[in-house]
C-alpha cells in the first residue's frame, strides 16, 4: 500500500476532523457550546463512533462557493451504540458555514436516515445550524424535503430525538417538529420559523431571539420542546437514559432489564397520600416515585400542561409509559394543552409496544370561553381517539376524582382498559356532589338544610368506587400501599397482549 496514499488518508481525516478550523472551534467553545465532534462522544458509548461520508464537499459553483470547500459540509454522521444498543446520529457543525444546509448536507442526513431505518434503530439529531445554505438556492429546499420525507416515513418505526442546541431556524425547524421528542439546551438553542427581525417588519414586534423561541418558551409556554436542560452535557446525558427506555424499532419490544428493587414492595405512606379533604391537592408525582422501579421516572414536557404527568418508568425492570392528572395544578383538570401532550404521549407509547399506566384524578374538562374558542373540543378529543386506539396493555388506577367524560377519557374500561383499578378514596360519577345536588334538586334552592342533607345523601351513593365496580368497570378496589405489587402482576399477565384495530390505510385523528 502506497505510503503517499496513507498520508494522504491522514491529512484529509485531519482536515474534516477540524471542521471550519481552530478559531471557530474556540468561538464554539466561548459560548458554552461543545463541537458536533464533541457532543457525538459525549451521546456515544466510547469507542463506538463509526463516521459516514467524512469527505462529502458541496457542489455549489456560485457566489465564490467554489472557493470554498471543506470536507463534511457542516454534518457529521455515523453510527454508534447507547449503552451498548445501535443508534444512528447526524451532529450539526456550527463550524462549518454556520452549518447551513446545501445539497450535499441535505443527502448525508437522508442516507443515514436511511439507513437507521433499514436497520431498524433509533436516530438522534443534534441540531446547532443557521437554516438553508442561501447561496445554494432551491436546491438546499428540496433537501429539506427529502430529511421531511423520510421523518414522515420513519415515524412510528424508530424512535427519533431531536436535541437543539444552537440555532434551529427556517426549514430546520420541521424536522425536529416530526419527531418523537425535541429537547433544547437553556439560553444557547432556540427554534422558530421566522427570526426576530422578519418579525419586526412584518408585525412591528420588536422580540429577542431568547423571548421569541428559546428553551424556556418552547419548553414552558408552546410544548413544542419536551425538556430543557442547562447545558451540552445535561442534554446528551439525559438522551442517553432516555434511549434505555425505549425500544430500537417497532419490530422489538420495549427493553426489559434487571430490577433491584423488589416487585412486591408495599408502601405504606401511600395510603395516607389523598387527603381527606377532596378539595385539597397532593403531588401526584409521589405516588409514581413511590410506584416505579428505583424511583427512577423520566418525564415528558415537565414544565408544559403540569396539570397532566407524562413519562417513562419501569415495573419489575419492564418499561411502561405513564400518565397521570397532577391534582397540585389546576385541580388536574384536563385542558388544551394537557390533551394534546397526553395525546402525543400516549401514541408514542402505543407505537412502540410500550404498556401504559394511567393514573386518575380529573374533575373533568376545564370550562370557560377560552378554553372553548380554542377548540378544547377537539383537543380533548385527540387524547379520547389515542386511548381509544391503543392496543398496548392499559393499567389504570383511579385515586380520587373521575368525573364526567373526564373519567371516560382516561383509560377507562369502556376504551378497552385492561386492568382498571381504584383506590378506595375513588369517587366516580358525573360531577361532584354539590353540582349535582343543585341541578337535580333545583326546586329546593332556597333550604340550605336540605340541599345539605341531598348533598351528604349523593356523596354517600356516588363518591366511592363501589357503583362502578359493582358494574364490572372497576375490576377491583385496592389499597393504595400494593399499589406497584398489583401493577407488576397485571403487567405480567399481558405481557402475551393481542388486540388488533379493524384495517385501514391510516386514521383520521381530530387534527
Amino acid at each position: 500500500m502506497s505510503q503517499a496514499i496513507l498520508e494522504e488518508l491522514e491529512r484529509r481525516r485531519a482536515a474534516a476532523k477540524l471542521g471550519g478550523g481552530v478559531k471557530r472551534i474556540e468561538s464554539q467553545h466561548a459560548k458554552g457550546k461543545l463541537t458536533a465532534r464533541e457532543r457525538i462522544e459525549v451521546l456515544l458509548d466510547e469507542g463506538s463512533f463509526e463516521e459516514t461520508d467524512m469527505f462529502v464537499e458541496h457542489r455549489s459553483h456560485d457566489f465564490g462557493m467554489d472557493q470554498q470547500r471543506i470536507p463534511g459540509d457542516g454534518v457529521v454522521t455515523g453510527r454508534g451504540t447507547i449503552g451498548g444498543r445501535l443508534v444512528y446520529v447526524f451532529s450539526k457543525d456550527f463550524t462549518v458555514f454556520g452549518g447551513s444546509l446545501s445539497g450535499a448536507h441535505a443527502a448525508k442526513i437522508v442516507k443515514i436516515q436511511k439507513m437507521a431505518l433499514t436497520a431498524g434503530a433509533p436516530i438522534i439529531g443534534l441540531f446547532d445550524a443557521g437554516g438553508a445554505r442561501i447561496q445554494e438556492g432551491v436546491e438546499s429546499l428540496a433537501g429539506y424535503a427529502d430529511i421531511f420525507l423520510q421523518n414522515t416515513l420513519a415515524s412510528g418505526v424508530i424512535p427519533q430525538i431531536s436535541v437543539i442546541m444552537g440555532p434551529c431556524a427556517g426549514g430546520d425547524v420541521y424536522s425536529p417538529a416530526i419527531t418523537d421528542f425535541i429537547f433544547m439546551v437553556k439560553d444557547t438553542s432556540y427554534m422558530y420559523v421566522t427570526g426576530p427581525d422578519v418579525v419586526k417588519t412584518v408585525t412591528n414586534e420588536v422580540v429577542s431571539h431568547e423571548d421569541l423561541g428559546g428553551a424556556r418558551v418552547h419548553a414552558g409556554k408552546s410544548g413544542v420542546a419536551d425538556g430543557a436542560f442547562e447545558n451540552d452535557l445535561e442534554a446528551l446525558s439525559e438522551v442517553r437514559r432516555l434511549i434505555g427506555f425505549l425500544p430500537l424499532s417497532n419490530r422489538e419490544k420495549p427493553p426489559v432489564r434487571d430490577s433491584y428493587d423488589e416487585a412486591d414492595r408495599d408502601e405504606a405512606s401511600l395510603d395516607t397520600l389523598v387527603p381527606t379533604n377532596p378539595n385539597q391537592p397532593y403531588d401526584m408525582k409521589e405516588l409514581i416515585l413511590k410506584m416505579v422501579d428505583e424511583a427512577d421516572f423520566f418525564e415528558i414536557g415537565a414544565d408544559f400542561a403540569r396539570n397532566i404527568i407524562c413519562g417513562f418508568g419501569r415495573l419489575d425492570g419492564q418499561s411502561v409509559g405513564i400518565v397521570a392528572n397532577q391534582p397540585q395544578v389546576l385541580a388536574g383538570v384536563l385542558d388544551i394543552d394537557s390533551s394534546r401532550k397526553a395525546a402525543r404521549f400516549v401514541r408514542f407509547c402505543d407505537a412502540f409496544h410500550i404498556p401504559l399506566v394511567t393514573l386518575v384524578d380529573v374533575p373533568g374538562f376545564m370550562p370557560g370561553t377560552k378554553q372553548e374558542y380554542g377548540a378544547l373540543i377537539k383537543h380533548g378529543a385527540k387524547l379520547l381517539f389515542a386511548y381509544a386506539e391503543a392496543t398496548v396493555p392499559k393499567l389504570t388506577v383511579i385515586t380520587r376524582k373521575a368525573y364526567g367524560g373526564a373519567y371516560d377519557v382516561m383509560s377507562s374500561k369502556h376504551l378497552r382498559g385492561d386492568v382498571n383499578y381504584a383506590w378506595p378514596t375513588a369517587e366516580i360519577a358525573v360531577m361532584g356532589a354539590k353540582g349535582a345536588v343543585e341541578i337535580i334538586f333545583r326546586k329546593e334552592a332556597g333550604d340550605p338544610e336540605a340541599l345539605a342533607a341531598r348533598e351528604a345523601e349523593y356523596k354517600e351513593r356516588f363518591a366511592n368506587p363501589f357503583v362502578a365496580a359493582g358494574l364490572g368497570y372497576i375490576d377491583d378496589v385496592i389499597m393504595p400501599h400494593g399499589t406497584r405489587r398489583r401493577l407488576i402482576k397485571a403487567l405480567k399477565t399481558l405481557k402475551n397482549k393481542t388486540q388488533e384495530n379493524p384495517w385501514k390505510k391510516h386514521d383520521n385523528i381530530p387534527l
